[in-house]
Parts: C-alpha cells; structure tokens; sequence
C-alpha cells in the first residue's frame, strides 16, 4: 500500500463538530477499501487568498493515510459530489512525517529577528557627503510665480 498525505478545505459556514463528522467520514471510506488512516490533524478556520465559491475562510484539515488507490479514488469521488468540501488535494509521500505537521508547530518569537534596529548594524553616518549643490544659476522663486509651460524643462 502507498502512502499519502491529504488535505482538504470545508466550508466556513459549518462547525467544527461537522468538519471532524466529515474526517470521520472519509476515515470509514478509507478503511472499508483496506487502508488505514494514521495522523489526523484539524486546522481550524483559516483566511484564503482568493474566494473559493464566494467562500473567504475554510477549515482545513490533514489526513495521513496508508492505503490502496482505489480508495483514495474513492475518497476523492466522495469529496467531489459533497458541497461542504470546497478543495482537496492528495499527495503521495515516501514517508509521514513525525510529531505536528509545520502548520502546528508554534513559531517562537525569539527566533524571529528583531525589529528594533538591533540586528541592522550601525546606522550610516553621512558626514563624508560634500557640501549641497548651489542652485545660484537660478532666480529666487515668490509664491505663486511659475514658469509658463514652454519655459519649464
């Protein structure tokens, strides 16, 4: 049997109780064809770039699963006539990944560089900057006074 990793998006108008009946759903589609589904991880209701069928959040939900095609196929065939399942996507790995998949990993924030200027260096010194240029080849300008359209360059 293969492995794969499978993600798909529900709706964001329903609840989470509804989108884990769904993971449980495609759980029992999976091990009646013969396959069994390991890790299991829910998302929770995320922001899309784009809408999806005027949809502008979804849960997300991850399934690591070791089965046949056949009922991956199914699962997808499944997933297509559902209208609470906006997208899905299944991918074939070599191996699942141990412990939370990076979507649950909690990023520290003193891994983050600081922006406080403390990671940038020193700050420049313009003091080596000669002197500003003279625009003495010029008449003063007085408020109002513009050249005529011909004139400006």
């Amino acid at each position: 049997m293969a492995l794969y990793e499978h993600v798909f998006l529900a709706r964001q108008d329903v609840s989470a109780q509804q989108v884990d009946a769904l993971v449980e759903q495609y759980k029992g589609v999976i091990e009646a064809n013969g396959g069994k589904v390991g890790r299991i991880e829910n998302w929770g209701l995320k922001s899309l770039t784009y809408r999806i069928k005027k949809n502008r959040k979804a849960h997300y939900a991850l399934m690591d699963i070791d089965a046949p095609a056949a009922a991956i196929h199914e699962m997808e065939r499944q997933m297509r006539i559902n209208e609470d399942v906006l997208r899905y996507m299944t991918i074939a790995v070599e191996a699942h990944e141990e412990g939370p998949s990076a979507m649950m990993q909690k990023r520290d924030r003193d891994d983050r560089p600081r922006r406080d200027g403390d990671d940038r260096g020193p700050r420049r010194d313009f003091g080596d900057r000669g002197p500003r240029r003279d625009f003495g080849d010029r008449p003063p300008r007085r408020d109002g006074d513009r050249p005529a359209r011909e004139d400006r360059a």
